[in-house]
Parts: structure tokens; C-alpha cells; sequence
């Protein structure tokens, strides 16, 4: 009798080791789909709701998004137990009124978890609500989870799932779907604030034609611009520094490895830190340096040399950068590791021409450039792994003199043709 209790409790050991190397599976498959679609967000909702469906055992999964008005949700994406044969009732793209979906507009209003053991007990359908009643006695939901997509503690989606029989989701359960909102808030900002990035590089010669405004202007520069480069703007003249204008300009992207990764599992004041002392500390350098402008976004930052603040070598200015940012970054790396934070840090470096100029609005401008030079010194810095300092072609060759460097071989990068041969940063500066 002592054996088989052993032998069933090892079964049932092995059970759940299987099933936590499933969850810790789909949540290194999620995070990879995030980090590899920066510009579109459902192939990440799509891997969710397939993941979300096969390791709860549910029936189906959607992920729901308000729309801009805020006044239906719409789904976004849907995936079915293949075990469970039928056809679907919904499809991509329907919309429901937000207040008219009982349980989920329950989620949306308290902006909390909804978890239903049995949805023929659920106040809503009780009370004889249309959509709590179609969805027991004709789709033949019977339990069901809600985990809402917050931002700012407001709901702005959800992910929902169902089974047709009578077995409410468990604690665990609950608290992975609840992990896989949080993966799809992170993706669907991502996708924000790379489609913003967008947008503002392809209005950017647009907006930056038009005229500022009368010349008096000039003296509010200093609110919105750095000083650096208000000061130029006041000595050179508005006209021509308010216009749009091609510049041959070093390009120095760079951003943490493994951010994404640590914003899942730290504290908010934990990663606030860890950005603050990131921002303060790569500001300090990048103005050591005299770079002309910089912009920052999250854990990315961009650094632009040679406009406006003209210098006589950008690409090896923005080398010189690099590898400061780079020993001090390896200084961090080591604190943050010993708090358990696995960091590193990553760069890439182009040299091309650019249009350059100011673009924004009466009372926020900023100076900023778009073109090749921009996106490819962005790739770069995305192919960069920890420790690694990326030149592109041009780049490489101006600066092969007085740095060692080598070959990483061809790469295909977005936005490029070909493949492009790209190189590597392997020491300082050659004696």
C-alpha cells in the first residue's frame, strides 16, 4: 500500500512539474513573439489566447479591446480547443456595446478578475440579461474567466475565457492569465510608441517646411529645446534652423537588455529606479560628449552628432560615447545583478545623411531627424547583444583607423533590400 501511495505521488509530482515547464514555455514564447513584433501586436495577442486556451484546458479564448471611444469592445483575437470540435460563434472583429456584455462589462467597470464557476448562477444571467442567457443555453458557456487589461488601473480590454462544462479555474490558472495581461499591455504599448515613432518620421519633412512663426519666437526656444541647441538656433538664426535641411550625422541608438523581461517579474518602484539611474547617468555622458541632441523612449535612447552642433568626426564621437556608456553600464550591470536583475546593454551606430529639423507645435518642438541613417542605426541596435557595439558599413570604415574592429557578416535588416555586412566594436582605440 506505502508503494502505490508513493508511486501516485510521484505521478502526480511529475504532473506538475510538466505543467510548470508548460507555463514557463509559453511565457518565454510570448515574451520572444513581444520582442521580435515591436511593430504589430497580434501575433503576440494571438500567441496569448492559443496559449491561454491549452494550458488552462479551456473550450475558447478572446482578447477584447476597447475601441478609441471607449464605448464597445471589439475582439481582437480568438483561438478554440482543437479537442473540442464546433463552429465558432465569433470572429475577429465583432463588437459589442461595452455596457451590454453582463459579466465583461462588470470587468471593464471595476477594472478586476471575473471568475465565474458556473455562469447559470451568475447574477446576470438569473436576471435574464440576453447576452449572460445566449451564452449558457446556446453557445453552452458554463464556467468563465475575465481577466482584464489594465493601464493606469482602468481596464481597456480583456481576456476571457469559457468552458462548457461546470469546472471553475483555479487559483494558478487565474494567475497566469492574469501574467498574460500584463504581457499583452506591455505589447500593445510597444506597438504605440514604435507606430508614434513612425508617424513622426514620415510627417517629419511635412511639418518641419512650415514656418514657425515670426522671429520673436526664437526667444521661447529655450523652454522646449536643449540649451545646446537653442543657442545655436539664437546665433544662426531662426530661418535656418527652423527648416527642414539634410546632415551628415553620427546615429548612436541604445537600449538594456533584458528590460522587457525584468518589467515582468519587478516591483513598478524597481523599475522606475533602475530607469532613473540608466537616465541620469547615460545624460551625464552624452553631455560630456557634446552630442547635439538626444531622445529618449523607455529604455531607448537616441544621439545625434553633428547637428546642429557641427563636430569634425561623428562616427568616432559616437564610438567614444558608446564605449564610455558602455564601462559604465558594465558597472550597473554588476550592482543590478547582485539585487537578482539580469541587465545588459546593447548599441548600434550608423553614419548617413538625414533630414533634420523641428517638428511639433505651438509650445512643444523638438529637433529630430528621419531616414536610413536613423532606422538602420535602430536595427543595430536591435541585432546588438549584451556587451556588443555595432557599426554599419560607412560607420565602420570611418573610424577603422582608430578603433578595432571586425566583421559580423551579413545580416538582413528591416527596411533594407539586401543583406547588409555589418561589423563589431572589439576594442578601444588602436594604439
Amino acid at each position: 500500500m506505502q508503494d502505490r501511495t508513493t508511486e501516485d505521488e510521484n505521478v502526480s509530482l511529475r504532473a506538475e512539474v510538466d505543467r510548470l515547464r508548460e507555463q514557463e514555455a509559453a511565457s518565454r514564447e510570448i515574451l520572444a513573439v513581444i520582442s521580435q513584433n515591436r511593430h504589430d501586436e497580434q501575433p503576440v495577442l494571438d500567441a496569448i489566447t492559443q496559449n491561454s486556451v491549452k494550458l488552462c484546458d479551456a473550450a475558447g479564448a478572446g482578447l477584447w479591446l476597447l475601441n478609441s471611444a471607449g464605448d464597445a469592445t471589439r475582439l481582437a483575437s480568438i483561438a478554440q480547443n482543437q479537442d473540442q470540435k464546433g463552429e465558432a460563434l465569433v470572429s475577429v472583429g465583432l463588437e459589442f456595446p461595452r455596457e451590454n456584455v453582463s459579466a465583461m462589462g462588470q470587468c471593464y467597470r471595476d477594472s478586476r478578475t471575473m471568475n465565474i464557476a458556473d455562469n447559470r448562477d451568475d447574477p446576470y444571467y438569473l436576471n435574464g440579461d440576453p447576452t449572460a442567457k445566449k451564452l449558457v443555453d446556446k453557445v453552452g458557456m458554463r464556467s468563465r474567466l475575465i481577466v482584464p487589461l489594465l493601464e493606469n488601473g482602468i481596464a481597456f480590454g480583456c481576456i476571457s475565457l469559457h468552458r462548457k462544462e461546470v469546472r471553475a479555474f483555479s487559483d494558478e490558472e487565474v494567475t497566469l492569465i492574469e501574467s498574460f495581461g500584463r504581457q499583452a499591455v506591455i505589447a500593445i504599448e510597444n506597438v504605440r510608441q514604435f507606430k508614434a515613432l513612425e508617424i513622426l518620421n514620415d510627417e517629419l519633412s511635412e511639418r518641419v517646411s512650415e514656418q514657425v512663426g515670426e522671429i520673436e519666437r526664437v526667444g521661447r526656444l529655450k523652454r522646449f529645446l536643449p540649451a545646446a541647441v537653442a543657442e545655436t538656433v539664437i546665433s544662426q538664426g531662426a530661418d535656418k534652423m527652423l527648416s527642414s535641411h539634410r546632415a551628415l550625422l553620427g546615429v548612436l541608438f541604445c537600449d538594456i537588455r533584458g528590460f522587457t523581461a525584468f518589467c515582468e517579474t519587478a516591483e513598478p518602484e524597481e523599475t522606475i529606479e533602475v530607469l532613473q539611474t540608466y537616465h541620469e547617468e547615460m545624460g551625464k555622458l552624452i553631455n560630456a560628449h557634446s552630442a547635439g541632441v538626444d531622445h529618449r523612449m523607455g529604455d531607448g535612447i537616441m544621439v545625434l552628432f553633428n547637428d546642429p552642433l557641427p563636430c569634425d568626426d561623428p562616427a568616432g564621437d559616437a564610438v567614444r560615447l558608446a564605449l564610455a556608456m558602455r564601462a559604465r553600464m558594465a558597472e550597473f550591470a554588476k550592482k543590478w545583478k547582485r539585487l537578482g536583475y539580469k541587465l545588459g546593454f546593447g548599441v548600434g551606430i550608423s553614419l548617413g545623411y538625414a533630414t533634420v529639423g523641428l517638428v511639433g507645435f505651438e509650445g512643444r518642438f523638438d529637433y529630430t531627424a528621419s531616414g536610413t541613417a536613423i532606422n538602420l542605426a535602430s536595427r543595430l541596435c536591435d541585432e546588438a547583444q549584451d556587451g556588443e557595439i555595432l557599426l554599419s558599413p560607412k560607420a565602420a570604415i570611418a573610424i577603422e583607423d582608430l578603433f578595432r574592429i571586425e566583421s559580423r557578416g551579413e545580416l538582413s535588416l528591416k527596411g533594407l533590400r539586401e543583406p547588409l555586412e555589418i561589423f563589431r566594436l572589439i576594442g578601444g582605440a588602436t594604439s
